[in-house]
């Protein structure tokens, strides 16, 4: 498939793409015309590369771990490296999850707040009746 139709079905930008095969995180083949090809297996892989970097993973370790993700080649180093970068993605769900509980707090107490006509607004600490 051609880079737009690779664009499409990802949703991920054609330059995303073209910056994917910079990293070395995506490869292409070539036609004569040099446009990319595709093998319908790059849908995956682009699908996997983005689910990566909302993970928090840079391209350098998207890179260094993709080998092992992919193909199942792993080296001990590599493994050790996979467990930390899973530690890093779990401490990231923990922190998510807490300002989560934090902003359904903040929600609880305004929507009471509305209830009873106060504000939301604190004026030396306390809340303002409207």
């Amino acid at each position: 498939m051609r880079v737009g139709e690779l664009a499409a079905r990802t949703g991920v930008s054609v330059r995303a793409l073209r910056y994917y095969e910079e990293q070395d995180l995506l490869s292409a083949e070539r036609s004569p015309s040099g446009q990319r090809h595709y093998p319908e297996s790059a849908v995956d892989r682009v699908q996997l590369i983005q689910q990566l970097y909302a993970a928090g993973l840079s391209s350098r370790t998207i890179a260094e771990l993709l080998p092992c993700v992919i193909d199942g080649r792993a080296t001990p180093a590599l493994l050790k490296r996979l467990a930390t970068e899973r530690e890093h993605v779990d401490q990231r769900i923990t922190d998510l999850l807490q300002a989560r509980d934090r902003l359904d707090s903040v929600i609880t107490a305004a929507t009471g707040n509305m209830l009873t006509g106060m504000s939301c607004r604190r004026e030396a600490g306390v809340h303002v009746q409207r």
